[in-house]
């Protein structure tokens, strides 16, 4: 019997799975696209095993068909690679700057990017002593209008698509002081890009309040959101400066030209 060890591969339990997984590997294996039949001699699959799997990957464009009966890589692994290759660069370009800041604030830093129609939390800053509760871990997921971050790109996005956002998720709301009419929201993202910064006013959870700056990349494409988590009460706009100056260090270390840093807040 052989004893598994930490660098032993583990197997997938599902024998669909594993198969796809062996598909793909012949087909990175090769820049060419790869016929069925050397697919299935390199995989040990059935031609008509191999074939219902790989029109599936095909659906989904996992797996492009060039020409009946040859296979490659499609265009989705890329996109889905470039995804990760970016929240990688932008969780590596502000992990420090997040500690640094929540040194000085002793209040949660959040790192999240955009996903659909809502933010994805890669990244957070903080210790026990900031007397709140983490209530978003990462990987945690909240609607675009009702987070501080969200809202950064929901005002980066133009007045159609966000009434198209508002259609299609009805604006539904977490607590008593949800936006959840479009002409308010709107309002609000006018304002966020007055100043360009971004709040959540007790949106999503009920005692909590946030500021958000953004991150942007070396094309001055808007990648990510920093923000302030603090309880309600403790808030202090003196954080301000301070988050929007740790954007712009993060944004800059991602290349960002900096007329496209984000402008001082209006008081």
């Amino acid at each position: 019997m052989i004893k598994r060890t930490d660098t032993t591969p583990a197997a997938p339990t599902v024998q669909v799975l594993e198969r796809m997984f062996n598909l793909l590997e012949v087909l990175a294996s090769r820049e060419e696209p790869v016929s069925l039949k050397e697919i299935s001699e390199k995989t040990g699959l059935h031609p008509s095993t191999a074939h219902r799997i790989l029109n599936d990957l095909t659906i989904g464009r996992f797996v492009d068909r060039p020409e009946a009966g040859s296979y490659r890589l499609g265009m989705r692994l890329l996109e889905l690679g470039n995804l990760v290759k970016g929240r990688l660069n932008v969780r590596d370009a502000a992990l420090g700057p997040m500690r640094e800041l929540h040194k000085q604030i002793q209040q949660p830093v959040n790192l999240s990017v955009r996903q659909g129609d809502e933010i994805v939390y890669v990244e957070r800053a903080y210790s026990e002593r900031s007397g709140m509760q983490v209530v978003r871990a990462i990987g945690g997921r909240a609607p675009l209008h009702l987070t501080s971050t969200g809202k950064l790109f929901l005002a980066d996005d133009d007045p159609a698509r966000v009434r198209t956002y508002a259609t299609r998720t009805g604006l539904a709301g977490n607590t008593r002081n949800s936006i959840t009419q479009l002409p308010v929201l709107e309002r609000e993202l006018a304002q966020c890009r007055q100043v360009g910064v971004a709040r959540d006013n007790e949106e999503l959870e009920l005692g909590v309040r946030c500021m958000a700056a953004g991150i942007y990349d070396d094309q001055r494409k808007l990648v990510a959101g920093l923000s302030i988590s603090a309880p309600a009460d403790r808030i202090d706009e003196g954080w301000l400066p301070r988050l929007q100056a740790t954007a712009a260090d993060i944004s800059a270390a991602l290349g960002c030209p900096m007329d496209r840093q984000p402008r001082p807040a209006v008081r």
